[in-house]
C-alpha cells in the first residue's frame, strides 16, 4: 500500500480500510500475512512492516522515495511469500514482476491504460490485474489478465435500523466535490422539504474549496441542511441508520463507491444516478432506485417506504461483505 494514511486509518482513507479488511480475513483463513504500509499502523494477526511517515496527501519527495524502498523490501523477500497483493503503485511490482510468486495489481481508481500496457511488455508471470467493479475494468482493461472483485466493508461495524420514522432525514455522504454532487442532493432536499445530513470531509483542492464555500456552504443553517464533516465507521452507522435514504447524485464514472454499500449494510436505500459502478453496487428497486435524472430522483423518495430494510442489508451482505471477497481473490490462481 502506498504510505501516508495509516493502517487501519483513523478517518478518511477507503483503501487503507480495505488493506485492513482483507489482510484480517487472510489471516483468518489460516494465511501468514506481512504488511507494507505507513510507519505506525498495527493491524492484529499480521505482521507489519512499515516504511513512509504518517501525511496525506505525502509530499513528492515522500511519494518517490516509497518506490525504491518498497522494491528493496520486495526483493528481499522474493522467495519468503506465496501471494503478493498490490493496493499501491504498479510500479512497485517490477523486481517480481516476470518471477513465479503470484501477484494481483488491484484498482480502486482510474486506471493508466498506458501504464498496464508498458507493463505488458515487459516479460511476467502470474499477474492478475483486478478492478473494484466491471464498470472500471472495462476502461482499463487494454492487456493482460483481467477480473472484477467488488469492494468490501465489515458489516459487524453498521447496525441495521429496520424502520425510521416518516419524517427521518436524507443524507448525502463523501467527499464534498462537485463530481459527487452534493450541492444536487442539497437542491433536492429543499425541493421535497427533507432535512439533509452532509458528512464528509472537504478536499484540500482549491476549486473543491471554493466549491464548497460557494455552493454549499451558504446552504448549511444547521436546521435544514446539517453539515456533520468526517465521519467514522461509528458516527456513519449512527447517521446513515437513522436515514430514510442516500442519495447519490455522482457526476463522474465512479469506480465503486463504498457509501452506498456502507448505507445498504444499515438497511437504507441508496437512490443513485446511472453513472459508473452504480447499477453494479445498488439493485434497482430492491436494495435501492438508479435513475438517469433529477426528476426521477426526486420522485423515488417517494417510493422509499415500499423497500424492505432488512432485505436491503441481507442482499448487500450476500455480496459485499469482506470474508466472501478475501475468499474471491485468493481463488483467482486456483
Amino acid at each position: 500500500m502506498d504510505p501516508g494514511i495509516l493502517v487501519p486509518p483513523k478517518g478518511y482513507g477507503g483503501h487503507e480500510r480495505l488493506v485492513y479488511m482483507f489482510a484480517k480475513a487472510y489471516a483468518k483463513l489460516g494465511h501468514e500475512v506481512h504488511l507494507l504500509v505507513t510507519r505506525g499502523s498495527a493491524v492484529e494477526g499480521c505482521t507489519v512492516h512499515g516504511y513512509g511517515k504518517e501525511g496525506f496527501p505525502p509530499s513528492k519527495i515522500d511519494a518517490l522515495l516509497a518506490i525504491p524502498k518498497a522494491w528493496w523490501f520486495i526483493w528481499k523477500n522474493r522467495n519468503s511469500f506465496d501471494l503478493i497483493h498490490n493496493f499501491g503503485r504498479l510500479a512497485y511490482l517490477l523486481p517480481v514482476l516476470n518471477l513465479r510468486v503470484k501477484k494481483i495489481m488491484t484498482y480502486g481508481r482510474e486506471i493508466s491504460k498506458r501504464n498496464i500496457l508498458l507493463i505488458n511488455k515487459l516479460k511476467n508471470k502470474n499477474l492478475v490485474f483486478t478492478g473494484c467493479s466491471s464498470n472500471l475494468v472495462s476502461r482499463g482493461n487494454v492487456a493482460g489478465r483481467w477480473e472484477t472483485v467488488y469492494n468490501a466493508i465489515d458489516f459487524s461495524k453498521y447496525t441495521l435500523v429496520e424502520k425510521v420514522a416518516d419524517d427521518a432525514p436524507l443524507m448525502f455522504l463523501g467527499r464534498i466535490e462537485r463530481v459527487k454532487g452534493c450541492h444536487t442532493a442539497i437542491r433536492i432536499a429543499i425541493e421535497t422539504g427533507n432535512i439533509l445530513m452532509i458528512g464528509g470531509n472537504i478536499s484540500p483542492l482549491d476549486d473543491e474549496k471554493k466549491y464548497f464555500e460557494e455552493e454549499i456552504r451558504p446552504f448549511i443553517d444547521g436546521k435544514q441542511i446539517v453539515f456533520l464533516g468526517p465521519l467514522n465507521d461509528e458516527q456513519k452507522s449512527n447517521y446513515l441508520g437513522q436515514s430514510k435514504a442516500l442519495l447519490f447524485p455522482i457526476e463522474w464514472q465512479e469506480p465503486f463507491g463504498m457509501v452506498m454499500v456502507e448505507a445498504m449494510a444499515c438497511g437504507t436505500p441508496v437512490i443513485a444516478f446511472r453513472n459508473g459502478s452504480v447499477q453494479e453496487v445498488v439493485s434497482h428497486g430492491k436494495t435501492g432506485f438508479v435513475v438517469d435524472k433529477y426528476e426521477l430522483m426526486i420522485k423515488s423518495i417517494s417510493s422509499i417506504e415500499k423497500l424492505d430494510r432488512g432485505e436491503i442489508r441481507l442482499v448487500s451482505e450476500k455480496k459485499f461483505c469482506v470474508q466472501l471477497l478475501a475468499t474471491e481473490y485468493l481463488n483467482l490462481f486456483n
